[in-house]
């Protein structure tokens, strides 16, 4: 963090070639932004370009001007004052205009342009550049919605440019403004309280997402076959929230190692240190809950293999039943044949058959039909087919 210094001289005569190659030099004040247009009390998550802008001094707001030329003036006019812009999925032009008149450096201002960044920390001179993943816990689709909120910390203003509807930064703004004891420590006061406002909001990420792996344990013992598809969506959302919170740990730690560089107050090490206690909680319950998504996914797999076993077995089972009843059927269709067979060829009623007028004809194929049946009824019986 950096202590307050006086505005860099390049703010009121010469320019460095960035600002040089940023401002256009046919229209410089076309250029500007149009006038705010929201009331200064609320920040909407779903505006498409500047949200507030306001000048403090003292920890109290002092002005709240239209437009941003209008900040830029009056803070030109206010050495001892701070300013602090708040956007929401702002316009290349808007950007350009504040790298301009604050000398922001262009790595950072491409990547507020371009957003889809990690979180990360980086000072170009006196200026600190902030990248954080905020969450949220959406009740009625039962998942987590990630914003992402660029800050730009300097010495005498803080500029937040937001995408997606997390955080609520009109809440902060409230908060800070309450609290002028705080707000009179500057810039880098602001930005613990967005920090602290982005790591509360973890909180009730990690109780739905508490509820949702229970609700899983429940349907994976219940054997609902939706539950693999629900395990695998909140496993990528951990990936997610994974890469929003762990890299904030080693953010939080890098800031505590400049506070003596940096005189930062004692009472904002100490906020900010709560911070970053809060966060390594946070990381550490994620990091439990990727592991018991994996857990379940396992457990759920072994489940689901069991239950195929199982089913195989008992359709083995039926397969075998039924194999032993076409056996006996086969069995008793054989013995039958026998003497079918032999009372339909003397069913024949011809005159030249042999031993058709022999006395012992008919006492004969009644003991060749009963020898024939009893000897497949022994034979099938001892296969075990009867």
């Amino acid at each position: 963090m950096s202590e307050r210094r006086p505005r860099p001289a390049a703010r009121n005569g010469k320019r460095s070639v960035w600002r040089r190659a940023l401002t256009p030099p046919a229209e410089p004040p076309a250029a500007l932004p149009a006038p705010l247009t929201h009331p200064p009390s609320a920040e909407p998550a779903d505006t498409g370009s500047v949200v507030q802008a306001a000048l403090y001094r003292d920890g109290v707001r002092v002005s709240t001007p239209a437009s941003l030329a209008d900040t830029f003036r009056e803070l030109r006019d206010q050495p001892d004052g701070m300013a602090w812009i708040g956007l929401a999925r702002p316009t290349e032009a808007e950007l350009l205009s504040l790298a301009a008149e604050f000398d922001l450096h262009p790595l950072a201002v491409e990547d507020a342009m371009e957003a889809h960044q990690r979180p990360k920390l980086e000072r170009y001179g006196e200026t600190l550049f902030v990248v954080l993943r905020a969450a949220r816990y959406l009740d009625a689709l039962e998942e987590v919605d990630f914003g992402e909120l660029h800050v730009f910390v300097g010495p005498d203003f803080l500029i937040t440019v937001r995408h997606g509807a997390a955080p609520d930064l009109s809440a902060v703004r409230r908060r800070m403004e309450d609290t002028t004891e705080l707000l009179k420590l500057g810039p880098e006061a602001v930005l613990y309280a967005i920090l602290d406002s982005v790591v509360d909001g973890y909180v009730p990420v990690v109780s739905g997402v508490q509820n949702d792996i229970d609700e899983i344990e429940t349907e994976v013992f219940r054997g609902d076959p939706a539950v693999s598809r629900r395990i695998y969506e909140l496993s990528r959302e951990m990936v997610e929230f994974q890469r929003a919170t762990r890299p904030l740990v080693g953010m939080l730690h890098a800031l505590m190692a400049g506070f003596a560089k940096y005189g930062t107050d004692e009472e904002l090490q100490r906020y900010l240190r709560d911070v970053a206690d809060h966060v390594t909680h946070t990381s550490e319950r994620v990091d439990g809950f990727r592991q018991a998504l994996a857990d379940i996914l396992t457990v759920n797999a072994t489940l689901v293999t069991q239950q195929q076993n199982a089913e195989m077995r008992a359709l083995a089972e039926a397969g075998f039943e039924q194999n032993e009843e076409i056996k006996k059927i086969s069995s008793w269709a054989a013995i039958l044949f026998a003497p079918t067979l032999v009372g339909t060829i003397y069913g024949m009623n011809f005159d030249h058959m042999p031993e058709l007028h022999w006395l012992l004809g008919y006492p004969f194929a009644v003991l060749l039909m009963a020898a024939v049946c009893t000897s497949l009824y022994v034979i099938f019986k001892r296969k075990d087919w009867l």
